[in-house]
């Protein structure tokens, strides 16, 4: 049309009906007027065309758009299916364009660009209205964009307020949808656009504001995520829930503008309620302990597989098992504030609120902690993990990161090393007092914890008793060093000083390594480190890493057999019988107790054919006590029992059998000569041996020359 209005017939007839022949031809300078606006005309252009060619330099490449890839939250998962943790940057879980349910789509058209499926990224119609405004300005004050010009935000530009932001994103925008499909960009802007709330992409937001997969989403819930595009903070749910609810609205009464809503959904939708259903995923919901020592392990493992841990969308399946994991935390709530308590009631604690004055400085410094850890003893897989009373307050974590002295749990790998050199349960001691002269001249005199003295104990009946007089005595035969190399063998990696107090529990160690370690008598010999990561899969699902269980030979079957039957017997009736007695668990199970010095630490560890789990209890400041006669029988052993007798109780799959050698065999002895018993023997026991350490000789002291008489049986 503007070429016609500028057409040569009608200025000609202009010139012909104008006829001043004083100002000299007029066609001279309607030229020259015609070359001045044609040059000012192509001055601008070129400057256009320069200034976008120059603006053209920043903007992102080719390649660089063939492989935009937004960070992408890492999801970690139990072993049951279970999303436990996410480690982010950005808190996003990227979906695929089909999961996402129509009514996003919808709605998002409907509010962003309902000319989307015809324009090419730039509706010129509207950016020419807002560049108008915005030049009158001088700055963006309206908008014009389209969604793919929006998408260019969050990628490339941010939202920097400038014309020249607005042009190159009109001209990325172009080149975006040259490069992906309608379905692709709107998956792209769905996944990467933040819906406040730390919620980066639909997935989401749809699990931070309902707690639910997106797919899950109904229209008016949708409608409200799609609303907070708009902003974020002021059509926040949480903070202004009635301005969300009117922006919902909106976008539902846009979708039916759009066709995509009837006019009678819209009236009953807009009634609804907002009935939002929050999910913080900042806070560690789901085993805190366990996931924050995954996350060291994969900031460890990151450079090595060339993934950044917190962008790069991993899957990582661990071995957690949430129902064991609420079991354990179970057991801790149900018994850890009467221990506490009772802690605390002590009257040297009473005297120390006095002199403190301060109930916070007073509880900080009597706080009962605990580490409790469930392993599968087979694969060594973690389980349940529990590292302390309170994550918020400390995140040290006592299973994996503290050293404490483990009394007489430790005893368990001085009896391994004497059955495993010849010794037999049967062979007897003197309970007798004894005093060592240290290096600098003190004397060390270990006394047993009931204080008795007397008598000649077999090897069974010592760890039944837990006897420290006893166990002193043994190490000093079969030498600490001896013991060292088991407890090595069988997981233990901290220092062990192989002195004679080795036997009593007095080299630190680590509570995972511990239980770990008792795990072996459950495996029939063989040890198999702990492991919390099963696998890590890429976005795409591609497994980049795996975790494959490496048993390794610790023990021979036949002294895991004995042993693990003497710590049986610890369980039936020793210092563990509590397990019987108080919880009524009955399936066969080893374990021991441990108590260190002045009853600062309590222990407690056991085992099942399928389960071992290990508890310590105690105060960070190992100069605290937890007070007269609290020791791991009384302190430690009730969460174990607790734990263990609900998780039999509840999965009933794990019911396995230990495993028996065809070398370990029974016979009748006489505790007087330690060899076979006769009919005349007065004093006999059975127990098990093996061809190590069997007596071969029938009993030189009663033959039927000098006893006629048996006396009492006894059967281990």
């Amino acid at each position: 049309m503007k070429r016609k209005k500028r057409g040569a017939p009608t200025s000609t007839r202009i010139r012909t009906v104008t006829n001043q022949p004083a100002q000299g031809s007029p066609a001279k300078p309607s030229r020259k007027k015609r070359w001045i606006w044609a040059a000012v005309l192509s001055t601008l252009f070129l400057l256009g065309v320069g200034y976008i060619a120059w603006l053209s330099q920043d903007l992102p490449s080719l390649a660089k758009l063939e492989q935009i890839e937004p960070a992408v939250a890492t999801r970690v998962y139990s072993s049951d299916g279970e999303l436990i943790h996410s480690f982010f940057t950005a808190n996003r879980t990227y979906t695929p364009f089909e999961k996402i349910p129509p009514y996003v789509i919808q709605a998002l058209i409907s509010m962003e660009d309902r000319d989307f499926y015809n324009h090419w990224g730039v509706n010129l119609l509207g950016i020419v209205r807002a560049l108008i405004v915005d030049i009158r300005h001088m700055a963006i004050v309206q908008g014009g964009g389209t969604l793919t010009m929006q998408l260019t935000r969050p990628l490339f530009f941010g939202r920097e307020q400038k014309i020249s932001r607005k042009i190159k994103e009109a001209l990325t925008a172009i080149r975006i949808e040259k490069t992906y499909s309608k379905n692709e960009i709107l998956e792209m802007y769905l996944n990467i656009n933040s819906f406040g709330n730390n919620a980066f992409g639909i997935e989401a937001a749809a699990k931070r504001y309902f707690n639910k997969d997106v797919q899950d989403l109904t229209i008016e819930e949708s409608a409200l995520l799609i609303g907070l595009l708009k902003g974020t903070s002021w059509y926040s749910p949480i903070r202004h829930p009635e301005r969300a609810k009117h922006q919902r609205n909106v976008v539902m009464s846009t979708m039916v503008a759009t066709g995509y809503l009837t006019r009678a959904q819209y009236d009953s939708l807009k009634q609804l309620p907002l009935k939002l259903d929050l999910y913080d995923p900042n806070k560690m919901h789901t085993a805190p302990y366990f996931t924050e020592s995954v996350r060291l392990q994969l900031n460890r493992l990151q450079d090595s597989l060339k993934v950044n841990i917190y962008e790069d969308g991993l899957r990582v399946y661990t071995t957690l098992d949430t129902r064991f994991q609420y079991f354990m935390e179970k057991a801790i709530a149900k018994h850890i504030d009467g221990l506490q308590e009772t802690v605390r009631n002590q009257r040297d604690f009473r005297e120390l609120r006095q002199t403190l004055q301060d109930s916070v400085a007073f509880n900080n410094a009597t706080t009962v902690e605990i580490a409790f850890v469930a392993i599968n003893p087979h694969n060594g897989h973690v389980l349940a993990m529990v590292g302390g009373r309170d994550f918020n307050k400390s995140r040290f974590n006592r299973v994996t990161q503290a050293k404490r002295q483990p009394g007489s749990a430790f005893k368990p790998f001085l009896y391994t090393a004497a059955i495993d050199n010849g010794y037999s349960p049967a062979y007897r001691l003197y309970n007798k007092p004894t005093v060592e002269i240290n290096a600098d001249g003190t004397q060390w005199r270990p006394e047993n914890y009931d204080h008795s003295v007397g008598g000649l104990i077999t090897l069974r009946e010592a760890l039944r008793r837990s006897l420290n007089l006893v166990a002193v005595q043994l190490i000093n035969e079969i030498n600490p060093r001896n013991v060292v190399k088991y407890a090595r063998a069988m997981g233990i990696t901290t220092p062990i000083r192989p002195y004679s107090s080795l036997a009593l529990g007095s080299s630190e160690v680590i509570p995972i390594e511990l239980v770990s370690a008792y795990g072996t008598f459950a495996n029939n010999g063989l040890h198999v480190k702990p492991i919390s990561i099963e696998r890590i899969e890429d976005k795409n699902g591609n497994i980049i890493y795996r975790n494959t269980p490496r048993p390794k030979v610790a023990l021979s079957p036949e002294t895991t057999q004995i042993v693990r039957d003497m710590m049986q017997t610890v369980m039936d009736r020793g210092t563990g019988y509590g397990v019987r007695r108080d919880f009524k668990f009955y399936l066969p199970a080893g374990g021991k107790t441990g108590t260190t010095n002045n009853y600062t630490d309590a222990w407690f560890v056991g085992y099942t054919a399928d389960l071992v789990a290990g508890v310590w209890v105690g105060m960070d400041d190992p100069k605290m006590s937890l007070g007269p006669r609290m020791s791991g029988s009384r302190a430690a052993l009730p969460f174990w029992g607790e734990f263990v007798k609900s998780v039999y109780d509840s999965i009933p799959f794990i019911h396995g059998k230990f495993a028996e050698s065809p070398g370990v065999f029974k016979l009748e002895i006489c505790l007087d000569s330690g060899e076979l018993a006769r009919p005349y023997c007065p004093d006999t026991v059975t127990d098990l041996f093996t061809e190590k350490n069997r007596p071969t000789e029938k009993c030189h002291l009663h033959t039927g020359t000098h006893s006629s008489s048996r006396g009492r049986k006894k059967r281990f």
